[in-house]
């Protein structure tokens, strides 16, 4: 099949389901504002004129232009907000529309005009994605008038992300996370807690508090203050920041853990849970968003009160200090993504996808 995306192409989720598409066997076009500095083998990238923000408007006729020439099966728009207006735009059917998270969580709340505008590209789509059941419902309330959606699972890759069964561990626990320095997720309660458990664990076990070290794997704008809160939370010595690391080196890190945590203030989704899960590390999470929606409490993982630092300072305390815990909550995290978020699965419901939208305009023809 022949499929056009609208997206930007410097997204390594964008470039995940172009390879996943290619390798299937589909031909790949992608119109963006944003060119990657390479993109999936066998893909087509074609660089729109104008930028974002006025690009979403002004690069209509462009768009239209190429699809009369490319004639796609389907066009298929990443993101509700920028280039799902620029899809209502086109008006180019079949499309489908996939949301993020933002898009519908963030977005929708600056104004009346953005609720408005974000419920119209909704409309517009003939079938909407979303990756989890939490951002179905979302998308849902802010329009009741879709004409089609699906859950389309952001899955994991089973084969890059594995566990490593009876790999030396050395003298050092590590607690750790891989997510952008941004304040929605988090890193500072991670910091804390991480501190506060370490403290814990000191009174009673002096030997595993020294061993403990927290790895932070991501670059964003709170990098700085996150290093000074580390220094004045005295685990400066004992904290590494790694900084941004390509997708493909994210399993090395992972397999540098032992328990993983995401105490995200918001969370539309929870791939790089689903990812850390894969990898057969146990999890604790914060109770916001789709991060419940991945985690099985007290099997794969540890669900806590948002923003609660004694909870989740208590959850890395207990895993910790319990090996046993942590090893069958890893099993039983790679067993849960395996058989509910596997990237080969994931492909294959996006397939099912495009083939029903384009019997849906066939019908409506």
């Amino acid at each position: 099949m022949r499929v056009a995306f609208l997206a930007n192409a410097s997204s390594v989720h964008t470039q995940r389901w172009a390879q996943a598409l290619l390798d299937r066997g589909h031909e790949i076009h992608v119109l963006t504002g944003q060119r990657p500095p390479s993109s999936p083998v066998g893909s087509h990238v074609w660089e729109l004129p104008f930028p974002s923000p006025w690009g979403y408007v002004a690069n209509a006729f462009h768009v239209r232009r190429f699809l009369r020439r490319l004639q796609p099966a389907l066009l298929h728009t990443h993101y509700a907000s920028g280039y799902g207006l620029l899809s209502r735009l086109v008006g180019f059917h079949p499309s489908v529309l996939s949301v993020w998270g933002s898009d519908v969580f963030v977005f929708p709340d600056k104004s009346g005009l953005h609720r408005r505008t974000i419920r119209k590209n909704l409309e517009a789509a003939d079938i909407v994605c979303s990756t989890g059941h939490v951002i179905a419902r979302r998308t849902r309330q802010l329009c009741g008038d879709i004409r089609a959606s699906e859950v389309t699972p952001f899955g994991v890759d089973l084969a890059r992300f594995s566990a490593v069964p009876g790999r030396p561990r050395g003298n050092t626990l590590t607690v750790g996370t891989v997510k952008t320095l941004e304040r929605n997720y988090g890193i500072d309660l991670l910091l804390r807690a991480f501190a506060h458990a370490r403290s814990t664990i000191a009174l009673g076990d002096a030997a595993l508090a020294k061993s403990m070290r927290l790895l932070i794997v991501g670059g964003g704008r709170e990098r700085r203050s996150l290093e000074e809160l580390a220094g004045k939370c005295g685990i400066s010595d004992v904290s590494d920041f790694v900084g941004p690391v390509p997708h493909d080196v994210v399993p090395t890190y992972l397999h540098k853990l032992d328990i993983y945590c995401a105490l995200s203030r918001s969370e539309s989704f929870g791939v790089a849970v689903l990812e850390a899960s894969a990898c057969g590390l146990p999890v604790v999470v914060s109770d916001v968003g789709g991060l419940p929606e991945v985690v099985v409490d007290g099997a794969t993982g540890l669900v806590v009160e948002r923003e609660n630092l004694a909870a989740a300072a208590e959850a890395i305390t207990r895993l910790a200090l319990t090996p046993a815990m942590r090893t069958l909550m890893g099993q039983a995290g790679r067993t849960h993504v395996r058989e509910n978020y596997d990237w080969n699965d994931s492909v294959t419901i996006m397939e099912n996808v495009y083939e029903k939208a384009a019997r849906r305009v066939k019908s409506a023809a």
